[in-house]
């Protein structure tokens, strides 16, 4: 028997960016239809109100859904049967065809690549309307692309969706539009956008506190010579991963000084108004992750929910500590996308994967908003192409063919070893091993600016920062941080006041370090923003990215004295 069809009023109330495209949507009535949203937008909620419509109105007989993971599947079917439409998670290529009470299917990118014909004759067989979820996971291989482009071409409608950075690769994403910009690149084009500032504007989603730290690190070269950075220093590429690794060996200090203060962070929100509030470590490895999940035993007392791979059982981990109060949960891949635990609000970057699409879907983890004035806050090390993908939050990308690659970022390689099952003897643990690290406060980035001086785990001068109120709004995060950074800096120059107030009272200050020197800069840069923003309504990092793009240079967090000292001069001028 054919399953009844969706009852439309049944549905949520629309936000006001799902109306508008969907809107647009029917207005169009195009095979192809491209919707950019931020995790936690309600990418899915717009999906499934256009298939309802699209069944009801006759324009289609069936739905097939393409997720990127098992456990997403049966997060689309539980989301999609709360609405009326009823889609089968447990479909294989084996079956051929859906039982005929289900209005159709969902099935994962791998799923296809495996057998496209199954999945176009599904395709031909109803007018189809396709949802393909993440779509940039169709550029993942030639294999997936190609399938997908052979399994869905017959269908009446599709309808791509993606909340992260299009991909760095030069695979063209089937059924994406792209145009030839003015450079003489193909770039992708959305037919509806929603980014973060957008959703952090209207209550959305979260604002998000970045809090690095950086730390002496020492590790040992397989010829016996022992090597020393501070993380966050400028070096090479290659000793920036030996220094990043050395800090997230989970026997040296920097891990477990930086698990404390996540802790102390989660128990200050559970105590502002948010008492679920759940963290959430994200691990380069299983024996990684095995590992931070004992050290959070050891720091909390209480043990941690652990979920290493894309298996049986996963699925259903996660549910229970979506639904529990348990304080903490450690992962290696399988929240790194589309996975929903809206109380997760409190992150640890523990990983080597940096690429912006990987990034980004793992701060996505945190920003869903549930009630006015929630705040996230992501600890990650200081390293410096992490500081600007934080710094670059709510920066809008496109997926850009035959772009040249950026020598100095890190390539979709450590992507791929931080999602697949890594044992401990890899080929740079063979290379090198860990001594020590310690951890400190290096900076807060927030809306694009950096906060705060250097400050000691476990000193009064983290407190402050750590102890933050956990319900605020974006103005009121921007205006306490720039406070604490103040009585930060007024409370230095008392002590190096007092130490030098017995010798010569007329005696002339110090030269100021490179590294306060950058500080103060960072206060002043600050501060005119903040005072921009007053003038005119941009937000923050609006007005850094502006900035960034007359003077040129990284983003704050990373800037040298004398780009600081530009963008000073040049926002003054504004």
């Amino acid at each position: 028997m054919a399953p009844r069809l969706p009852a439309l009023e049944t549905f949520p109330p629309l936000r006001a960016w799902q109306r508008k495209a969907m809107v647009e949507y029917l207005r169009r009535r195009t095979e192809d239809f491209t919707a950019v949203a931020t995790p936690g937008a309600g990418k899915t909620t717009f999906a499934l109100r256009i298939a309802a419509e699209l069944l009801n109105d006759g324009t289609v007989e069936a739905v097939t859904v393409v997720a990127p993971t098992e456990h997403l599947k049966t997060q689309w079917a539980q989301s999609a049967a709360r609405v009326g439409v009823q889609l089968d998670a447990a479909f294989r290529n084996a079956d051929l065809h859906s039982a005929a009470d289900f209005h159709g299917a969902v099935v994962t990118y791998a799923q296809v690549g495996m057998a496209p014909q199954v999945h176009r004759r599904r395709t031909m067989t109803r007018r189809t309307l396709i949802i393909l979820d993440e779509i940039h996971h169709a550029g993942d291989s030639r294999t997936w692309g190609d399938g997908v482009k052979a399994a869905f071409e017959p269908a009446v409608r599709r309808l791509m969706l993606t909340g992260t950075p299009f991909r760095s690769d030069d695979n063209p994403i089937p059924f994406v539009a792209y145009e030839r910009g003015g450079d003489g690149l193909l770039r992708s084009r959305a037919d509806s956008v929603y980014g973060y500032s957008d959703a952090l504007r209207d209550g959305v989603v979260r604002p998000v506190l970045f809090l690095a730290y950086s730390g002496e690190t020492r590790w040992r070269t397989n010829a016996g010579e022992e090597l020393a950075a501070r993380l966050g220093e400028p070096m090479t590429q290659d000793l920036v991963a030996q220094a990043w690794r050395t800090a997230l060996d989970p026997a040296g200090d920097w891990m477990p000084q930086v698990l404390r203060a996540a802790d102390a962070r989660l128990t200050v929100l559970r105590n502002a108004g948010m008492p679920d509030a759940g963290g959430l470590v994200i691990a380069s490895d299983q024996q990684a992750a095995r590992s931070y999940a004992k050290l959070i035993e050891q720091v909390t007392g209480e043990r941690a929910a652990v979920v290493l791979s894309d298996d049986q059982g996963a699925s259903a981990r996660i549910a229970t500590f979506a639904a529990s109060e348990q304080r903490w949960l450690v992962a290696v891949r399988m929240v790194s996308e589309g996975v929903d635990i809206p109380r997760l609000a409190v992150g640890v970057y523990a990983t080597s994967a940096s690429t912006p699409l990987y990034f980004a879907q793992a701060i996505g983890r945190f920003v869903r908003a549930r009630r006015p004035g929630e705040t996230a806050s992501v600890f990650l090390p200081s390293v410096p192409h992490l500081l600007g993908l934080a710094s670059e939050m709510e920066a809008e990308r496109d997926h850009v063919l035959g772009k040249a690659k950026d020598p100095d970022g890190f390539d979709d390689d450590l992507l791929e070893r931080a999602q697949r099952d890594d044992q401990a003897s890899g080929e740079l643990e063979k290379r090198y091993a860990a001594l020590s690290a310690t951890a400190e406060l290096d900076q807060v980035i927030f809306d694009g600016a950096s906060f705060g001086t250097a400050a000691q785990a476990g000193t009064p001068e983290e407190e402050e920062y750590l102890g933050l109120p956990g319900l605020l709004t974006a103005d009121q995060v921007a205006m306490l941080l720039s406070k604490r950074q103040a009585e930060q800096l007024a409370a230095q120059r008392r002590r190096a006041a007092e130490r030098t107030a017995e010798p010569a009272a007329e005696a002339p200050a110090p030269p100021m370090s490179a590294a306060h020197r950058r500080v103060a800069l960072r206060r002043q840069l600050n501060a005119l923003v903040a005072a921009q923003h007053h003038r005119t309504g941009q937000p923050h990092g609006k007005i850094h990215a502006e900035l960034r793009r007359i003077c040129g240079g990284p983003p704050s967090a990373q800037a040298t004295i004398e780009q600081l000292e530009e963008r000073i001069a040049t926002v003054q001028t504004l």
